[in-house]
């Protein structure tokens, strides 16, 4: 009897002992849930925010794959505005013509009337500032110290020499345009103009408003040692009107 009911003590101990066990496994296994269910989240969250990475990064290579070709590593940052009035394809080299404004004369040009020897510009005559901006659309093209020549003249132009402006590299500044299209120098003189690059390069001459013009293109490639390549010349014409 005592034994049994030594043995009721112990069962009901032990089965107390069972339900504290229980409890505290219950317990456990909540927070061990709870802890768990955290961990999720975060690995969640992590991956859910893992792809955003990636997009991010994807976008990077995209907006760096669509800047390829942009300006040669050769040439000045290409100016932007003014009113576009030409555009002239020479074989697969766009070359659009930017009316950029017009400014007094700060001096006398350089070129003459041969009959009164007086300067064709003169000092305080309003000049006209153009943007040639320049884009290759095919295979790259090397060119030489010229890269592509762009030659403009009035239609009522009774002179031979051309129409010629006055040199002011802060007046030209001013006005957005840049004399050379070139940076560094290259030796040999070979600037391999890429794929879908562009740049740009202006100059002035006398203001005549509402006068139609004319703009002659060439482009002479260059071999590997500078050397022009005459056979293979582009060229391409487009005119427009000086507002």
């Amino acid at each position: 009897m005592r034994r049994h009911r030594l043995t009721g003590i112990v069962s009901a101990a032990l089965i107390a002992t069972a339900g504290l066990a229980a409890c505290s496994s219950a317990d456990d296994d909540a927070e061990a849930a709870e802890t768990n269910a955290v961990e999720a989240e975060d690995v969640t969250t992590e991956e859910t925010e893992a792809p955003d990475e990636d997009a991010a990064a994807d976008e990077e290579e995209e907006t760096s794959a669509s800047a390829e070709g942009g300006v040669p590593s050769w040439a000045k940052e290409p100016t932007e505005g003014g009113d576009l009035i030409a555009t002239v394809e020479a074989g697969d080299v766009t070359v659009e013509v930017f009316q950029m404004g017009t400014a007094p004369a700060p001096k006398d040009g350089n070129w003459v009337d041969p009959d009164t020897n007086e300067p064709l510009i003169q000092e305080g005559d309003d000049i006209v500032f153009v943007n040639y901006v320049i884009t290759n659309n095919g295979d790259p093209i090397d060119l030489g110290s010229s890269l592509v020549s762009v030659e403009a003249e009035y239609d009522d132009w009774e002179w031979m020499q051309g129409m010629g402006g006055i040199t002011d590299n802060a007046l030209s500044e001013e006005m957005g345009v840049q004399s050379s299209g070139v940076a560094e120098m290259a030796d040999p003189t070979v600037y391999t103009f890429g794929t879908d690059e562009h740049f740009s390069y202006g100059e002035n001459f006398k203001y005549e408003a509402d006068t139609g013009i004319t703009f002659d293109v060439t482009i002479t490639p260059v071999d590997e040692n500078g050397d022009l390549l005459h056979d293979d010349k582009i060229e391409g014409e487009g005119s427009g009107t000086i507002s």
